[in-house]
C-alpha cells in the first residue's frame, strides 16, 4: 500500500510517520546512562491497557503514521505482549507498514518465533559490548542472554539492527571489537552518542564519545566511506567496501531539522520531542470516552507546536521523567 501523507505537521514543516510507543517502565537491566539508581516502578493503574495503546495507534495511523515501534523499560516485560502486537498487526489496512521493538533481548530467546507470527518486523537490540565483564558493568547483568536472544531472533527470521552506547569511561574503548563481531554475524550496529536523558545532573559532556571520534577510532582499522544522509536519526558509513555502520549523534551534530518521530509514554501522554520538558496527557481523555476526533485535534495542536528540539536548547532537560519512563 502507498502511504498517505501524513496530516502530523509541526511549525517547522517536518511531517511525522513514526510512533514509538513505551509498554512499561520496568526494566530488567539497570544501564548507567538510562535508569536512575533506585526507580519507582508505575502503578499498573497508570499504565495504558492493551486497548488504549490500540486506540491511539489506530487514531494516529489514520492521520499518515506507517511505522510503530514498541519500547519500555523493556518491553518482553509486558504482560500481553503478543497481544499488543497482534493488534497493531491488523491496522496494516489503514497504512500501517512496519511494527517493530526494541528490547535488551535477555529474555528474548523463549519468545523470538511468537513475536515473528504475532506481526513483529524488526528489532533494535542495545548491545553495549560484547566483553562480558564490561557489560556487566554497564549493565548490571550478564551479557549471555543477551546472545542467546539475538541468536533466536535470527533463527525466527527477524532482522536485528544493534544499538551501542558509548560512554568514554565505560566502553570508549570498545567500538572496534563491536565492529567485528556485528560484522562476523552480519548484524547492522549503530552507535549512539550518550544523551543528556539520565537522572537529572548525572550526565557529563566528557563522557560523551562523539561522532568525528567514533569515525577516527574506526580509520585506525577500517578504510571508512560516508554515505548519503537520509531521514534515519543515523548517518552511516561503509567499512572496506562492504559493512556498513550508523552513527546517531544526536549531541554533536543533531539532526532535528529531519525528525519525522512521536513518543507516547506508558502513561499515556505524547512527547513531540524525546527532549521536550513536558507531555500531553491523553490517558483520562480516553478513559472519559473522548471522540476520535476530539483525541486527533488535541494530538495534531500538540505535534504543531513542536520546537525546533536539541539543537535549539542544547544541554541537560529539566524534568523528573528519565530515559526509561519516556521510551527509547
Amino acid at each position: 500500500m502507498e502511504a498517505k501523507l501524513s496530516n502530523l505537521i509541526d511549525q517547522h514543516g517536518r511531517r511525522k510517520r513514526k510512533l514509538r510507543i513505551s509498554l512499561t517502565d520496568r526494566c530488567n537491566f539497570r544501564c548507567r546512562y538510562c535508569m536512575p539508581e533506585h526507580p519507582q516502578w508505575l502503578p499498573k493503574a497508570q499504565v495504558l491497557t492493551i486497548e488504549e495503546i490500540a486506540q491511539l495507534a489506530r487514531v494516529m495511523v489514520l492521520d499518515g503514521i506507517t511505522h510503530i515501534r514498541l519500547t519500555g523499560g523493556e518491553p518482553l516485560l509486558r504482560r500481553g505482549l503478543l497481544e499488543c502486537v497482534a493488534a497493531l498487526d491488523a491496522l496494516r489496512p489503514l497504512g500501517l507498514q512496519r511494527i517493530s521493538m526494541t528490547s535488551n533481548a535477555s529474555l528474548l530467546a523463549p519468545q523470538a518465533q511468537a513475536l515473528k507470527a504475532a506481526g513483529l518486523d524488526d528489532l533494535n537490540i542495545s548491545l553495549d559490548s560484547v566483553e562480558p565483564a564490561t557489560f556487566r558493568h554497564m549493565t548490571g547483568r550478564e551479557l549471555a542472554p543477551v546472545i542467546d536472544g539475538i541468536e533466536a531472533a535470527q533463527a525466527a527470521g527477524l532482522p536485528i539492527k544493534l544499538n551501542a552506547v558509548l560512554l568514554r569511561e565505560d566502553n570508549g574503548e570498545q567500538i572496534v571489537p563491536l565492529v567485528e563481531w556485528s560484522r562476523a554475524r552480519g548484524l547492522p550496529l549503530r552507535f549512539i552518542e550518550y544523551m543528556p536523558l539520565d537522572a537529572p545532573g548525572r550526565w557529563q559532556r566528557e563522557q560523551v564519545v562523539s561522532e568525528a571520534e567514533i569515525l577516527d577510532a574506526l580509520r585506525e582499522r577500517f578504510a571508512v566511506e560516508a554515505l548519503p544522509r537520509s531521514h534515519d536519526p543515523a548517518t552511516r558509513y561503509r567499512l572496506d567496501g562492504g559493512y556498513e555502520i550508523g552513527v546517531i549523534s544526536t549531541v554533536s551534530n543533531p539532526f532535528c531539522a529531519s525528525c519525522d518521530r512521536l513518543r507516547i509514554t506508558a502513561t499515556g501522554e505524547l512527547y513531540t520531542c524525546l527532549f521536550a520538558e513536558r507531555g500531553l496527557p491523553l490517558r483520562e481523555r480516553l478513559r472519559a470516552g473522548v471522540t476520535d476526533e476530539d483525541l486527533l485535534d488535541a494530538i495534531r495542536d500538540a505535534v504543531w507546536h513542536k520546537d525546533r528540539g536539541y539543537a535549539a536548547r542544547q544541554g541537560p532537560v529539566e524534568r523528573p521523567l528519565t530515559m526509561h519512563a519516556i521510551g527509547g
